[in-house]
């Protein structure tokens, strides 16, 4: 059975060094562990330190497998060819026409190549005969792959040796690579894949050449007897020894406050956008943060008007007459994202606290920091030029008029008419209206109170049409761009609040930021960074440093509240249990259903074998494509300041729960919408 295990994209200089990507690797073939008809082969060289800690940690045999690349003549670094061990020669016709390689050089290329790989035999091996390979699986390993071409002469090789089945296994390749592979053995198991490859070595931070005494050195290592191998703790083991056991995930007050010390902006995350623990813990920390450090805001992961209609009830204004009624303004999918029992009971919170405040300054207020809202922000900058300047609104509705063209509600229409040349951008003219809206015309509206509020708020609304208007232009052009785009708004609109609220007191504003863990973590310590990809919580350590704290979630398994196709139907569905070699599976090891973990706290960021595969599930499940959809590879002591893992967990319940979501069980899941 030919099945390539993918990975969307990696990070650069993901992998520390090759000893580092090959105990990433065995997590991926945890499932050969300690079976005795399986072999492991590292391509020489630079393949042998990753098959050395593969062969280790799954305590199997270890050989090497010697091949050598055959380089175009007055460019040896590009291959059209590799010779193995054996002298099995694979050509690629394509690369030795298009190099006018002649038979003359052919012919002595191979025999100098031939003559290097049987002294690198000798060298390495010495005496010892190879490894009876006949009626085994045979897991072939190399520090990454380019063009291939060594890797399918090391398969040819082998074949004629008659193993049982032949498994690739890489740290890195091009996708390309893989699934060309892929139907040439059995397995492929490429840890990561990035959309921009151009080296194998951009996704290590070293990546010297490995020395022949080195090999030499590790072939004559034990793997098979884990007593002759010093013992390195795993990360199961780190947290088992320091993670902190919590009540309904929120830490003990006293390690809350060592934590989050002096800290300005607590950004807590979720590894779905439909698990009720995730809600539960991340409020009552908020409310913790707020009752305690004196934090002023809360900055979620939605539409601005959406939730500055949450804001206007909680402090107070607005014409809201309850809690459900503020939240009715969450329409557009996933509405159970904030129209939820959760956010409800925190919202109802809120609204009695600030109640009790004798000043207004003194009170909370509940933000969105997303910018979906092309065409409902439109509508709010216009109602509210309309009670403060006639004219303005007059210009507004003529600029905005651009995007009558496109009746979506969610922009899409606009963007992809946009992008192809099949409709009008209207770029310049959302840019001249919010130019306008910064301009001296309105300078006579500054003030004090509830009306610089307000004025802030129009003003937010129409940065979020620019925005929004340029994420649905750009969206089919490039998911990395529209991504960046978008993480781009959160963090100048994070700014933008947090600027608006010191200048209305005497001390910076605090603010607690929710959203998902693929917008919180640092994407500098995952394998997203390749194509340029950035993230809200990148940005905001970037700019603030030690004056913020990121937070993550993880659960093994449970049920989570998910759509399986777009704008679907919500649904009641069962998350697979974490995989091998995932952050999940070694948190559930550490055998503590609910815990606090902050590796930066304990000092463990340089004991662990820290890369790992981490699960993301947005608003809809795909459980059949899991691996693809819905893990990644992280570097786990610094995607976040500290996590917290709720072994099992259930599905956050909607306000409108129907019989589709009562009775829907099955799993079904995919982390578009994060």
């Amino acid at each position: 059975m030919n099945t390539p295990v993918t990975a969307k994209t990696t990070a650069p200089q993901l992998f520390r060094d090759r000893r580092e990507a090959g105990r990433a690797l065995a997590e991926l073939l945890s499932g050969f562990r300690d079976h005795d008809d399986v072999v492991v082969l590292g391509l020489a060289r630079g393949g042998v330190p990753v098959a050395f800690e593969v062969a280790a940690s799954l305590r199997l045999p270890l050989d090497v497998f010697v091949v050598r690349k055959l380089g175009l003549p007055g460019n040896e670094e590009f291959a059209f060819g590799a010779i193995a061990a054996g002298g099995r020669i694979v050509l690629d016709d394509d690369v030795v026409r298009a190099g006018r390689v002649t038979q003359e050089q052919l012919r002595t290329v191979v025999e100098r190549e031939t003559r290097t790989l049987e002294k690198r035999e000798r060298l390495y091996r010495g005496a010892r005969p190879p490894l009876e390979i006949a009626g085994t699986t045979v897991i072939l390993v190399d520090d990454g792959l380019a063009t291939g071409a060594s890797m399918r002469a090391a398969v040819s090789a082998l074949r004629e040796r008659e193993p049982a089945a032949i498994i690739i296994a890489v740290p890195v390749a091009p996708e390309s690579t893989c699934l060309a592979l892929a139907g040439a053995v059995d397995e492929v198991v490429c840890a990561s894949m990035p959309t921009l490859f151009a080296a194998v070595g951009q996704s290590y931070r070293t990546f010297p050449q490995v020395p022949d005494d080195e090999v030499r050195t590790l072939l004559s290592t034990p793997t098979t007897t884990p007593s002759e191998l010093p013992h390195e703790q795993t990360l199961a083991e780190v947290v088992a020894r320091s993670a902190i056991e919590c009540r309904y995930g929120v830490p003990p007050d006293a390690v809350l406050d060592d934590f989050i010390g002096d800290a300005e902006f607590v950004l807590i995350g979720e590894s779905s956008h439909g698990t009720e623990e995730f809600y539960d813990s991340r409020a009552r920390i908020t409310r913790w943060l707020i009752e305690n450090k004196g934090f002023t805001a809360v900055a979620a992961e939605a539409d601005w008007p959406d939730a500055y209609r949450v804001n206007r009830w909680v402090q107070g204004t607005g014409s809201d007459g309850s809690t459900d009624e503020a939240l009715s303004g969450f329409e557009r999918f996933p509405a159970w994202m904030w129209r939820n029992t959760v956010v409800k009971d925190f919202v109802d919170w809120l609204h009695r606290y600030n109640a009790g405040r004798a000043q207004d300054l003194d009170r909370v207020g509940f933000y969105g920091l997303d910018l979906y809202s092309l065409h409902r922000s439109m509508q709010d900058v216009i109602a509210y030029l309309d009670t403060v300047d006639r004219e303005a609104a007059r210009r507004a509705r003529a600029r905005y008029a651009c995007f009558d063209h496109s009746t979506a509600a969610d922009g899409q229409a606009y963007g992809y008419a946009a992008a192809f040349g099949a409709g009008q951008s209207c770029e310049q003219q959302v840019v001249t209206q919010l130019v306008e809206m910064y301009a001296a015309t309105l300078e006579r509206l500054r003030g004090d109170g509830a009306e610089a509020d307000e004025l802030f708020c129009a003003r937010r609304n129409a940065v979020a049409v620019k925005d929004a208007e340029l994420y649905y232009r750009t969206m089919f052009r490039g998911r990395v761009t529209s991504w960046n785009v978008r993480d781009r708004h959160m963090a100048e609109t994070l700014d933008a609040l947090a600027e608006h609220l010191s200048s209305r007191s005497s001390s910076p504003a605090k603010i607690v930021v929710w959203a998902h863990n693929s917008h919180v973590g640092d994407a500098r310590a995952t394998e997203v960074g390749a194509d340029g990809q950035l993230t809200l919580g990148q940005l905001v350590r970037e700019r603030y440093g030690r004056r913020c704290r990121l937070i993550g979630f993880s659960t093994f398994e449970g049920t989570v509240t998910a759509a399986d196709e777009w704008g679907g139907p919500a649904r009641r569905m069962t998350i697979r249990r974490a995989l091998p070699g995932s952050v999940e599976e070694a948190f559930h090891q550490a055998g503590v259903q609910s815990f606090f973990w902050s590796s930066q706290a304990t000092g463990a960021a340089d004991s662990v074998d820290s890369i790992r595969l981490a699960r993301a599930i947005g608003v809809i499940y795909l459980p059949e494509t899991e691996r693809q959809s819905h893990y990644f590879h992280v570097r786990v002591p610094e995607q976040f300041d500290a996590y917290i893992h709720l072994d099992r967990t259930e599905a956050i319940r909607p306000l409108e729960p129907f019989s589709m979501w009562e009775e829907s069980q099955h799993p079904e899941t995919y982390p578009t919408g994060l």
